[in-house]
């Protein structure tokens, strides 16, 4: 094989002159070079119409398999946890039943009223009065407050206080005042006292 001589040929060849149905006569290094552009052009076209399409169906299969796990992993760390969610629900749905009983509908505060009447007669205390206030409506409960205003010695008062904390309905106490009653060892407590209804959400303004 004259590589040296092949070269000249193609060097020497009048490119304009080709005829593909003289191909035969061709050198036969130019019939190799045209070979293998035709393969080359073949197999490029092949990947484009064949191979490409299936290549980005298995890139797209890829991420979508990438995501599924990254869910499943997400999903399986939930589950280990649900049941100690659950667990808490349950907690919680009990406390809050709890709650609920402790505080009066409207048809108890008046029993309420009673039980403090009760409870500062209990420990001989005086009473000057025991007072309703206008309810306030709050998003999820209506807050109802009275003034309450007793008189007597310092301890007296003083478990009168606890008594009326440690009612079974919720009552809390703000606002003391605690001063002498004139010519009188006694003193005079004047506090404000709120309990409070369950509202159930997006019930009418009044609905206790």
């Amino acid at each position: 094989m004259n590589l040296s001589g092949e070269w000249r040929r193609l060097c020497e060849l009048d490119w304009q002159e080709l005829d593909l149905k003289e191909s035969g006569s061709w050198p036969w290094s130019l019939q190799l070079l045209c070979c293998l552009l035709v393969m080359g052009l073949t197999f490029v076209g092949g990947y484009w119409y064949l191979a490409e399409p299936k290549a980005s169906e298995l890139a797209l299969a890829e991420r979508k398999e990438r995501d599924l796990m990254r869910d499943y992993r997400s999903m399986v760390v939930q589950a280990a946890g649900l049941q100690g969610v659950r667990g808490q629900v349950v907690e919680l749905d009990a406390r809050m039943k709890a709650l609920h009983e402790m505080l009066p509908n409207g048809a108890e505060i008046p029993a309420l009223l009673d039980h403090i009447s009760e409870t500062a007669i209990e420990h001989q205390l005086e009473i000057d009065f025991i007072r309703l206030r206008r309810p306030v409506e709050q998003a999820f409960y209506i807050e109802q407050p009275f003034d309450i205003q007793v008189r007597g010695d310092y301890h007296r008062i003083a478990y009168f206080l606890a008594g009326v904390a440690s009612l079974s309905r919720i009552v809390t106490l703000h606002d003391f005042t605690l001063v002498p009653v004139d010519g009188q060892e006694q003193l005079r407590l004047s506090m404000l006292a709120k309990t409070y209804r369950y509202r159930l959400p997006g019930s009418e303004k009044g609905e206790a």
